[in-house]
């Protein structure tokens, strides 16, 4: 799906702009309206409304300059394991600091959009797809259930993020269906339940290479989501875990993945979306938001660089860098971090980096050209197997000797560190650390963190407490109220209905 076509049907987006507010579109007298009727007439048609509820997962990376990094990257700071070596904006200062955060916030209003504005196009095909007789019953099933999947992908990250949260899952057919009040978060998980439940029966092979959903990542969502509502805020406890430990079981047992070998496989083109790579947000070297590899580059602050370009939009800490086993594979040079790179002009002189810089996402092939097509990891087996080995060792109170758990936390382990023995048992800490180590700067540590309540502190390298925890690169520790958004303001002042936040 590398050539997705980035579908903006007149019909959809005078909805979709109405569901995320925007009043400047509203106010203007539309020359051209495509309904659906009259959309969903072909299936090239009906393929390009599919394809174009996938565009809202750009929506998570995109960025301008001035902040130079990625939404989702902001997450990782509130972590604790980044640092921003190039000086931010007020709103990201603000943004950090989570309990003085204003509902006026642009980060925050960013996060809004990317939730609901690819939802109106998810309703769109679910309802319209289900309604068409020009493909076969089969091939209906597999297109809503890309569509469900994305719709739950998309909720999942708005009420982890803002709690409670408009719930809707009608097409906009008029203003009157916009201003709807918040619902809440029970409501919204378990329509994210409902959905991913359905899209299991859509009959979606394991894997898919073209980048589409597969059934491999929607039993992986459906895993991480019973993972969530068995912990905070929900707190479903056992019967949740159990099922999180049942779907994660389901993708190990599919054999349709397995680790890389190498972790610079987990890098290289040709391994995008096979391999451990179970859903992948695609990209190609022109899509706007280049600032995501962009703010992963190094900031010159001398005229010396292995770039021609700015970077400085995050870096790991050295604290969390040093957090690693020293044997540890992750922590050499050009794995998941770099400490030195040969200079850009020159490359027979290396270039020692005095903190190390992230290597997770570096692509070779954009280093002529500066812009990078390689597709962004969302969800991937290492993730699959540490879930499964949470959960049991959870449901057996806290440690298990199961050896299917055993063995799942073990396969990441090993890759990591080949010579160390494989344990009779494991600790939920034990697994938590090692998403820590293994899954860093993937968007999971705060989605972790809001759902355990716990920390990993890089330097005592121990999982704390989170409440009372002040992460190396913040001002005070964290409190419950830091851990909801607050709905932005001009969503408020738009829709009454939302009401005022209740958590902060």
């Amino acid at each position: 799906m590398k050539n997705k076509a980035h579908v903006w049907m007149c019909g959809l987006l005078s909805a979709t702009m109405a569901f995320t507010s925007c009043t400047n579109f509203l106010e203007e007298d539309p020359k051209t309206f495509l309904s659906p009727s009259e959309y969903y007439t072909t299936e090239n048609q009906i393929k390009a409304a599919v394809d174009g509820t996938y565009d809202g997962l750009d929506d998570l990376l995109s960025s301008d300059l001035e902040i130079a990094t990625v939404h989702l990257f902001n997450l990782e700071y509130l972590v604790g394991t980044s640092y921003r070596p190039r000086a931010a904006g007020n709103e990201q200062n603000q943004f950090l600091l989570l309990s003085g955060l204003e509902e006026s916030n642009g980060i925050i209003r960013n996060f809004w959009k990317a939730t609901f504005f690819p939802l109106e196009n998810c309703n769109s095909v679910i309802q319209n797809v289900s309604a068409t007789d020009i493909i076969s019953e089969s091939q209906k099933a597999k297109y809503q259930g890309e569509a469900y999947f994305l719709r739950a992908y998309y909720y999942f990250q708005g009420v982890q993020l803002f709690g409670d949260i408009p719930l809707k899952t009608e097409p906009t057919v008029d203003l009157n269906t916009v201003k709807i009040p918040r619902s809440p978060k029970e409501d919204i998980y378990n329509q994210i339940v409902e959905d991913l439940k359905k899209a299991e029966q859509s009959g979606l092979d394991w894997s898919d290479k073209t980048g589409h959903v597969s059934m491999g990542a929607i039993k992986t969502l459906l895993a991480k989501v019973y993972l969530t509502m068995a912990g905070y805020p929900l707190q479903k406890g056992n019967e949740y875990y159990q099922l999180a430990y049942e779907k994660a079981k389901e993708v190990i047992d599919s054999g349709a993945f397995s680790l890389f070998a190498d972790y610079k496989d987990l890098r290289a083109s040709e391994n995008e979306n096979s391999g451990e790579h179970i859903f992948m947000i695609q990209r190609e070297a022109q899509d706007a938001g280049a600032p995501f590899h962009f703010g992963l580059l190094p900031y010159p602050e001398q005229p010396i660089s292995i770039t021609p370009a700015y970077g400085g939009g995050l870096a790991p800490r050295k604290e969390f860098y040093e957090s690693y086993d020293d044997q540890d594979i992750r922590k050499r040079n050009e794995e998941f971090f770099y400490t030195s790179k040969p200079k850009y002009g020159d490359p027979e002189t290396t270039i020692t980096l005095d903190v190390p810089y992230l290597c997770k996402y570096w692509d070779e092939n954009a280093e002529s050209t500066g812009k990078s097509g390689a597709n962004i990891p969302v969800y991937r087996y290492a993730d699959v197997l540490l879930m499964c080995a949470e959960a049991k060792a959870t449901l057996d109170g806290g440690s298990t000797s199961d050896a299917i758990a055993v063995d799942a936390y073990f396969q990441v382990r090993h890759r990591a560190l080949p010579n160390e023995a494989r344990p009779t048992s494991i600790t939920v800490d034990q697994v938590l650390k090692e998403r820590a180590w293994e899954l860093c700067y993937e968007f999971t540590g705060w989605y972790d963190m809001l759902r355990t309540h716990r920390a990993f502190d890089p330097v005592s390298k121990q999982m704390v407490d989170l409440f009372g925890y002040q992460a190396v690169n913040h001002t005070y520790p964290f409190k419950e109220s830091d851990l909801v958004f607050p709905v932005p303001l001009r969503e408020k002042e738009l829709n009454p209905l939302l009401g005022e936040d209740v958590v902060r």
